[in-house]
């Protein structure tokens, strides 16, 4: 006999130290935070899955909470809904101890885990000396900066929409307009800085890209209308060095209400 069969989606929430991968999208010579989700839900499910990020985290780059979305097929009167319980707590004993999974939670079919976000926050750390304790997740930076300048220079942020100046050349998007809704270095000790921004979308690069003209500021290489320029010139090669990855981290995003209406 017939049966119908059922599709319902599933947001996952998880963390993940990106030391290891090249990135979250699945890539041909190199491991990927995607690759290793999605084959350990293909293991747990017994079926074939599909998971789509909310974002592309570049290689080395950590993520203190990522969300990914992932379709699962069922027959009514067989299966049943997706336990999110149980495969939150399967999945953390199949993957690797660099990443873990906070919840699955059962979403609109139409909830989309990158293109529904309304805001997504990364953090970036830098420290000033030596210090064998923060090198694998902060950058380290000889001498000291002027954070208060750097400050001025990342309020001019908010005046702006088109970011080309601090997006990797020749990526696929459409547009490189993102709305920024916080820009802000915040002091952690005597020695240690977090870089905190918020926005819409971000495009390839673009953190670490600012990051990087930022710290020009604070050295007395570039002048608070020297950061304008950069921004209204668009063009990343005005702008500065690229930042390492591993001082990098998504910390949190964000998604309307109607998004988890069933």
């Amino acid at each position: 006999m017939w049966k119908k069969r059922y599709m319902q989606r599933y947001f996952i929430y998880l963390a993940y130290d990106g030391t290891r991968y090249h990135g979250w999208q699945i890539q041909p010579n190199g491991i990927s935070v995607q690759q290793v989700l999605q084959e350990a839900l293909q293991t747990l499910l017994r079926c074939q899955i599909s998971v789509t990020g909310a974002g592309r985290t570049d290689a080395g780059v950590h993520a203190r909470l990522m969300v990914a979305h992932f379709d699962y097929e069922y027959v009514d009167d067989v299966d049943r809904l997706i336990d999110g319980y149980w495969l939150t707590d399967k999945l953390n004993r199949l993957l690797p101890p660099d990443m873990s999974v906070y919840k699955v939670v059962p979403v609109s079919n139409t909830a989309h885990a990158r293109f529904d976000a309304t805001s997504r926050t990364y953090h970036y750390y830098v420290h000033i000396g030596k210090s064998p304790f923060l090198r694998a997740y902060s950058c380290r930076l000889y001498g000291m900066l002027d954070f208060d300048k750097m400050n001025e220079a990342a309020n001019l942020l908010f005046e702006y929409k088109d970011f080309t100046s601090f997006s990797k050349l020749h990526t696929d998007t459409k547009t490189n307009n993102c709305q920024i809704m916080k820009a802000e270095w915040v002091p952690l000790s005597v020695d240690e800085w977090r870089f905190e921004i918020q926005a819409d979308r971000f495009l390839r690069n673009m953190v670490r890209a600012i990051v990087g003209t930022l710290v020009e500021v604070g050295r007395g290489k570039l002048s608070i209308e020297g950061f304008r320029s950069v921004i209204e010139g668009m063009n990343r090669c005005k702008a500065g060095e690229s930042m390492p990855g591993n001082a990098l981290f998504l910390v949190d995003v964000t998604y309307p209400l109607n998004c988890f209406e069933m």
